[in-house]
């Protein structure tokens, strides 16, 4: 009978190991779209990053958590403080660490840890006192000159044995207090690693290694992997003759962008390390961010080598353990930024935009557009708290969309649009159907679209889901819909006035010539809400003036909203 309980006893272990194991958020694959499991679900992350300091004192985190609640965040990005934690070389404090989980788990949030720890934007500024001090011990990295700077150098294994015994120690204490409850979910290892002032460290160690032969691992990736290589870096190897062989500027060229590959790498296989020690204890996903190399400039210049697009193949190489690379945004040029880091072999994740009212239609945009994972704010706590900001009704309904946007992510149904003063207008097509989409500003209604106003970004999520209905979320946009054979057609468009009538003096007189074939009908538009199970809840019908008579679905700039959208067809 002993025995029986005792096999009886370690199949339970064995059992709830697997639950607890099943459990730990991880990655799962739908079609081209890479989801976040959280509790056995896929999740969204409608998120926040908190600032710098936000999080370093106990009163702090008491007051801002609740606040994020009642946005409706139910993810917050968390610095985790070196110098905090370790303030003193071998003794650990997590009190800090403890008041977020706790907190977060009062306000129903999840939580992203961010390690500032041997790097923080470039630099090392939350490194402990005592690793400060010791430079001999904990070397700097150095310029051309020979100038030290106030950068831990990668090259330096006494550097990565304290920055990864830290970690460690944080990786088990989160294991210990939340392996049950996975309140956090994600890593982020160090923050916006890069080399400033030059594209390189020069301290004598770098110096010859980056005189040495490339590592075996490298040249066989790039000969495994040459066709499907970011185009830049192709275009660099090739153009320095192709080889396979040699030192960094014998494969790369002469230049400093050769010398930002060469610290990419070394960066990279750093943070490999780094991984691998904290997934000893923990195996949590973990992911890397990026400060832009933006605005016309060098290397150095921005923070050089860090986990940018164009270095994503060096990065991938050194550092296969990561989950992937994250880009920051505080620069014009939204789109474009996100299609960067929207790869086959990236999935997109935004752990920090500049916070600003036009975040609530971007938000829509990514995971419309690229599936993406999250999106996440930078100085969330300083969100305006009101239940009419942009960022607020956004989040709010899309975490109604979640069941929605999820069971669709990667087949090919779902596009987000994105729209300003400058681009107004895009055209999708699913088949036989062309969707107009366009600025709510295109319309004459609202005085803001010719007063001067500087219109404010118009962006949603357009959801086939079926060939005659679509749902359509999002603020500021407007939805025709148009058969193959209208646009063939080329029906001349009329400009219309602020009654929604054709405008005098306009192409009302022009003669069409219609060479038959269907035309595309709205059936109904509803206003809808959508249940925990991802079933419509009807609000209202849409018709008469709220649909220009059945000419097309819009949403107001001042409003979020979702719409159940039935198509027809007729001759």
């Amino acid at each position: 009978m002993k025995i029986f309980l005792s096999i009886l006893c370690l199949s339970w272990l064995f059992t709830a190991s697997l639950v607890a194991q099943s459990q730990i958020p991880h990655w799962e694959q739908q079609g081209t779209a890479t989801q976040l499991i959280i509790n056995n679900e896929p999740k969204l992350l409608l998120a926040g990053e908190l600032g710098n300091s936000s999080a370093s004192s106990p009163q702090d985190i008491e007051r801002i958590f609740p606040k994020l609640q009642r946005m409706g965040l139910n993810t917050v990005l968390v610095p985790a403080y070196w110098d905090l934690i370790e303030p003193q070389e071998g003794k650990f404090n997590f009190s800090l660490i403890d008041k977020a989980i706790e907190q977060a788990r009062k306000n129903e949030l999840k939580i992203i840890f961010l390690w500032f720890g041997a790097w923080k934007n470039s630099m090392s500024c939350y490194a402990p006192m005592w690793f400060k001090n010791n430079y001999k011990k904990y070397p700097r990295t150095r310029t051309e000159t020979g100038k030290p700077l106030e950068i831990a150098s990668p090259f330096s294994e006494n550097v990565f044995q304290a920055d990864s015994k830290a970690f460690v120690k944080l990786m088990q204490h989160i294991a210990q207090i939340d392996s049950t409850e996975h309140t956090v979910i994600m890593i982020q290892v160090e923050n916006e690693i890069g080399m400033l002032e030059n594209a390189r460290d020069y301290s004598e160690e770098a110096n010859r290694l980056f005189n040495s032969k490339l590592p075996d691992k490298l040249t066989t990736y790039l000969q495994k992997n040459k066709k499907q290589l970011h185009p830049w870096l192709y275009d660099k190897w090739q153009q320095a003759g192709g080889k396979i062989k040699g030192t960094w500027q014998e494969v790369f060229g002469k230049d400093i962008y050769t010398d930002e590959i060469f610290m990419a790498w070394y960066y990279a296989s750093y943070v490999e390390r780094m991984i691998q020690c904290g997934r000893k204890v923990y195996k949590l996903p973990m992911y890397v961010n990026a400060a832009m190399n933006s605005r016309g400039r060098k290397p150095g210049e921005y923070p050089a080598a860090g986990p940018l697009a164009h270095l994503i193949d060096i990065w991938h190489c050194a550092a296969p353990s990561i989950d992937l690379l994250a880009p920051d945004l505080y620069d014009k040029g939204f789109t474009d930024w996100t299609a960067q880091y929207k790869l086959h072999n990236n999935p997109l994740f935004i752990p920090e935009i500049r916070l600003e009212a036009n975040d609530g239609v971007r938000a829509f945009y990514v995971f419309g557009e690229h599936d993406a994972i999250g999106f996440s704010p930078f100085s969330i706590e300083d969100t305006p708290e009101s239940s009419n900001y942009p960022l607020i009704q956004s989040y709010r309904k899309l975490k109604e969309l979640m069941p929605i946007i999820t069971r669709y992510q990667g087949k090919g149904v779902m596009k987000g649009l994105l729209f300003d003063q400058n681009n107004k207008e895009r055209i999708l097509t699913w088949g036989e159907t062309n969707l107009i989409c366009r600025h709510f500003f295109t319309l004459p209604w609202d005085a803001r679209a010719t007063d001067g106003s500087i219109w404010p970004e118009g962006g949603g999520i357009i959801i086939r889901m079926s060939e005659d209905e679509y749902l359509i979320a999002g603020s500021g946009i407007v939805v025709e819909f148009k058969s193959s054979d209208e646009i063939d057609n080329k029906v001349e468009k009329k400009q219309l006035g602020e009654d929604g009538f054709v405008a005098t003096g306009g192409t009302q007189n022009v003669k069409e010539k219609w060479n038959g074939g269907s035309r595309i009908g709205i059936g109904s538009v509803d206003e809808v809400n959508i249940n925990a199970d991802g079933t419509l809840q009807y609000i209202r019908r849409l018709n008469g003036d709220q649909d220009h008579q059945g000419r097309h679905a819009r949403i107001g700039v001042d409003e979020f909203s979702i719409l159940h959208v039935r198509l027809y067809t007729y001759k």
